[in-house]
């Protein structure tokens, strides 16, 4: 292994979540303003996702005040507290550029279901317990009961 990637495999992130262009997130981000540091939320589309390891960028699109915001985000920097996903999208392309000349509802996306991404919902959480229960013994005696009083007449 070179040297580069050793340190470079020492500075990746570990909690980052699985995601994917067409997604939208929360980006918890670190601001520093003067002596000051608290977190910002970005919420918004993923619209791509370029570079690997370090280097890896994503860039974040929301709708802000009519306008449109664009932020471009380092996945293994320090500033960003966490990344939570908020919904997976489904779309056909890697790089959602065309997204920045669509309007209203046509720029919405798809919601992904189904396939390998729910089965590692399902892996993720826990089992719920289920509770059997057993029906009342009372029943039994009254059908034995009822026998015997059918058995008496005939004999």
């Amino acid at each position: 292994m070179n040297v580069l990637d050793a340190v470079d495999a020492a500075s990746l992130r570990k909690d980052i979540p699985n995601f994917r262009p067409g997604d939208e997130l929360k980006v918890h981000v670190r601001v520093i303003e003067g002596n000051k540091s608290r977190v910002q939320v970005f919420q918004g589309l993923v619209i791509s996702r370029r570079g690997s390891g370090v280097r890896e960028t994503f860039t974040v699109r929301k709708i802000s005040y009519g306008v449109g915001v664009e932020r471009v985000f380092p996945v293994h920097a320090p500033v960003i507290e966490k990344i939570e996903l908020v919904r997976k999208g489904e779309v056909r392309r890697a790089k959602l550029y065309y997204l920045r000349d669509l309007r209203g509802k046509a720029a919405k996306i798809r919601e992904r279901r189904g396939g390998e991404d729910l089965e590692m919902i399902y892996a993720e959480s826990p089992a719920t317990e289920v509770v059997e229960e057993t029906a009342p013994v009372v029943d039994e005696v009254q059908v034995e009961s009822a026998q015997e009083t059918s058995e008496k007449p005939q004999a």
